[in-house]
């Protein structure tokens, strides 16, 4: 798809069966949290799950990749896995975001309503 002239591209449609599935294995989440600080090698991440053979560990990556979660960079002989933030930020905004906003909305009303009380009243509530 290309750009209208002065617009930025479209971004690129999520697959959230795919986010979510990848989401579930508690394997692949570990490793999206190891790249959240920088990028890693594939043979940096199989070290950090020594229980698991390194098939198994890209194949995990495989999935991440599918669910564009990891974008793979080949560098020589090294594949460096960087974490992609976009599929999980676009899940945020559509499910939990929302939600969130309405909920400190909740908070804010309560913390008024507690701040409209008298001493007393606060006293004689906590008390009973």
């Amino acid at each position: 798809m290309s750009a209208r002239r002065g617009q930025p591209p479209e971004p690129e449609p999520v697959d959230e069966d795919g986010v979510f599935k990848a989401l579930a294995s508690p394997t692949r989440r570990r490793i999206l949290d190891l790249l959240k600080d920088h990028a890693r090698t594939t043979g940096d991440l199989c070290e950090r799950f020594p229980q698991l053979d390194r098939c198994t560990v890209m194949q995990h990556l495989r999935v991440l990749e599918a669910a564009g979660l990891v974008i793979a960079q080949r560098k020589g002989r090294e594949r460096w896995n960087h974490l992609d933030p976009q599929p999980i930020k676009h899940i945020h905004d559509r499910w939990i975001g929302e939600y969130a906003s309405a909920a400190v909305g909740m908070l804010a009303t309560l913390r008024t309503e507690l701040d409209r009380r008298t001493p007393d009243q606060q006293a004689g509530h906590a008390a009973g």
